[in-house]
């Protein structure tokens, strides 16, 4: 059976959808997937074993500039990648317009996805041959679980889901001598941002702990601040600029991670390793980290100023 995904960001998002697909080659024998992306995470579905084809898609910078040359011919060498297979199964995990309207119409197959009542925009919904009721009041992963099992005909397990790509950096792991743990100290919204003043003292606080820190970064914005916590501190690394590829591995070696509600923490808890990530606007219930040793820390104001870093240290030795 050959199915395709189209799941095409965010970072989190995308992570989410991976258990489903370990559902599925546990309940179908012979299963593979193809899966349609976001370019700039295209190296997220091929870690996953029932993978054989990423097929990445760029909607976000063809908007720029539609009806280009240039773009165009993208548009068309996509469009003969996605029709190129005849697929058992078609899912749209995504649920957007833009996503049906632009991907899933163009896929030779049945299609799948949520109803109107519970796809993320109901208007999607109109683009698929198969419509099914995925409860809202789940994690995204037990939703995207659901939607899966129910596309393809078979009982959702009630175990928790697996990711199943932790195995593919088992290889890597820590080569360094001394334990190490990673801060992810960058997102996009300010209003999720860790003081630095808050990292710098809990960086001091962990100086008797004999684990180094290393601190990755995105953006030239990002590598600034890392710089910045790292300053007068011997044992935390600024990493060098790194891919999504390189960064898991560093991931996957890390003794435990302290994380901003981020596309990276989503990483983390898909590599199995232990991780405190801190809330303050966002409500973690839904759309939280999911998996083993996954620790919550909120600011009880929701303003993660107030999340001092003594409370973050007792949630690393009384959890992790």
């Amino acid at each position: 059976m050959r199915v395709l995904i189209v799941k095409t960001s965010s970072m989190g998002d995308v992570l989410h959808t991976l258990p489903a697909l370990t559902d599925a080659q546990q309940a179908i024998p012979g299963i593979r997937f193809d899966w349609v992306v976001e370019e700039g995470f295209a190296q997220i579905p091929s870690w996953h074993a029932a993978v054989d084809r990423v097929i990445p898609v760029a909607i976000r910078r063809w908007r720029k500039a539609w009806f280009s040359a240039a773009i165009k011919a993208e548009r068309k060498t996509f469009q003969a990648a996605v029709q190129a297979q005849h697929y058992d199964a078609i899912i749209d995990a995504q649920g957007l317009v833009k996503s049906a309207a632009l991907v899933t119409r163009l896929a030779r197959g049945i299609k799948h996805g949520m109803d109107w009542q519970t796809a993320r925009e109901p208007l999607a919904s109109l683009f698929y041959n198969c419509r099914h009721h995925i409860a809202k009041q789940q994690h995204a992963v037990e939703r995207t679980r659901e939607l899966f099992a129910k596309s393809l005909g078979y009982n959702k397990p009630q175990t928790q889901g697996d990711y199943a790509i932790a195995q593919h950096f088992l290889t890597f792991g820590n080569t360094d001598e001394q334990p190490y743990a990673v801060f992810l100290h960058a997102t996009t919204r300010d209003d999720k941002h860790w003081p630095e003043a808050n990292w710098r003292e809990l960086i001091g606080l962990l100086s008797q702990s004999d684990v180094r820190i290393k601190l990755p970064w995105g953006a030239p914005h990002e590598e600034a601040r890392a710089k910045r916590l790292a300053e007068g501190f011997d044992y935390v690394d600024v990493l060098p600029r790194m891919s999504l590829e390189d960064v898991a591995r560093i991931l996957a070696g890390a003794a435990f991670v302290v994380s901003v509600d981020t596309g990276l923490s989503h990483l983390t808890a898909a590599l199995d390793r232990p991780n405190v990530t801190l809330y303050g606007p966002t409500n973690p219930g839904l759309i939280g980290g999911y998996g083993r040793n996954q620790v919550e820390c909120r600011s009880a104001s929701r303003n993660l100023t107030d999340l001092p870093a003594s409370a973050v240290f007792k949630q690393l030795f009384s959890n992790l």
